[in-house]
């Protein structure tokens, strides 16, 4: 217990917080996108892809995963949240001017992109996972469900700030995840660069070449 009350109470431990959980949705957002790309494989591969995903471990492994993301995602908000009431408690009348002399975009728009991908990640599953938000939501043809739904402009325009959004917190998440794993040091700061840059323009580019395909009609 008091291994967790350090945790909670100090502000090095919930930047720790933060980059394990934050290392664990990078994973998922690395896989999520990896599995969508199969819709360029058809609909038997994309339709077995989500067969296999309702069925690994007699249907028990996706609610596994699911309550793993949750608890992540969860432990992820409440860690920054944290941070940054903490943050502004430190300077709560502000700077009268202000010089982002060492922040990026990214990391300044960090507040925004956060909640916008938590808004996104709800409609996201009302859309294509429940079909809530699906008006020809048709269970377990996800070939058809993912073709049909971003055959909607609005749809697909909505998809891409989403992903814009993701690019952002993703490029900033994953140079302080690894900032403060250890590998901070002026020797590796180009390399972490590039490879936050590199990552971030892989995922946001393989998530977007699904709805484009779509549009552009080379899904159909």
């Amino acid at each position: 217990m008091s291994g967790i009350k350090t945790v909670v109470s100090s502000s090095v431990g919930r930047k720790l917080v933060m980059a394990v959980t934050g290392l664990a949705l990078f994973g998922f957002v690395l896989g999520h996108m990896a599995g969508n790309l199969q819709v360029f494989q058809g609909p038997e591969a994309m339709n077995a892809y989500g067969a296999f995903l309702h069925e690994f471990l007699h249907g028990a492994g996706i609610w596994f995963a699911r309550g793993g993301l949750l608890a992540a995602v969860a432990l992820h908000i409440w860690a920054a949240v944290s941070l940054t009431l903490e943050n502004f408690a430190a300077r709560p009348d502000g700077y009268r001017r202000v010089r982002h002399v060492e922040s990026t975009y990214a990391s300044r728009t960090m507040i925004w992109s956060g909640p916008i991908l938590a808004m996104f990640v709800i409609y996201h599953l009302l859309h294509l996972t429940t079909g809530q938000a699906h008006s020809h939501f048709v269970p377990g043809d996800v070939y058809r469900n993912v073709v049909i739904g971003f055959s909607s402009p609005p749809v697909t325009i909505a998809y891409t700030v989403a992903m814009l959004a993701l690019g952002l917190h993703l490029y900033h998440g994953i140079w302080s995840m690894l900032q403060t794993l250890g590998l901070n040091h002026p020797a590796w700061n180009r390399a972490r660069w590039a490879f936050a840059a590199g990552a971030t323009v892989l995922i946001v580019a393989g998530f977007l070449s699904v709805p484009f395909a779509v549009i552009a009609g080379v899904v159909r």
